[in-house]
């Protein structure tokens, strides 16, 4: 079976997103936020390929795929070789769409 791990650089994303809404929005908004993107990588381990690819990132040799929750992509591709599901970045979509390869 396949585990879910996130990278260092989605893992400081992921920080960086808590302490903007941490100040901007509150304790309680921050953490329901980041919940929610945590949340719905749950069910990855069991159906990998839920989500569509992510076509910006075509020309990569992984095949990279995503998650939308509100306006982020969790993007993620599987890592066979390591029995695994690597979330490689959470991007704002709301962000020009050509810093999605900036990870």
């Amino acid at each position: 079976m396949l585990t879910v791990y996130w990278t260092r650089f989605a893992e400081n994303i992921i920080n960086d997103i808590y302490y903007y809404y941490e100040i901007k929005a509150g304790i309680s908004v921050a953490q329901k936020l980041i919940n929610g993107i945590i949340d719905r990588t749950i069910g990855l381990e069991k159906n990998p390929y839920i989500g569509p690819k992510e076509n910006l990132l075509k020309e990569r040799e992984q095949e990279f795929r995503y998650l939308v929750f509100k306006s982020y992509k969790i993007i993620y591709w599987v890592h066979l070789k390591k029995n695994r599901i690597e979330i490689v970045n959470i991007f704002d979509t709301r962000r020009n769409p050509e810093k999605i390869t900036k990870f």
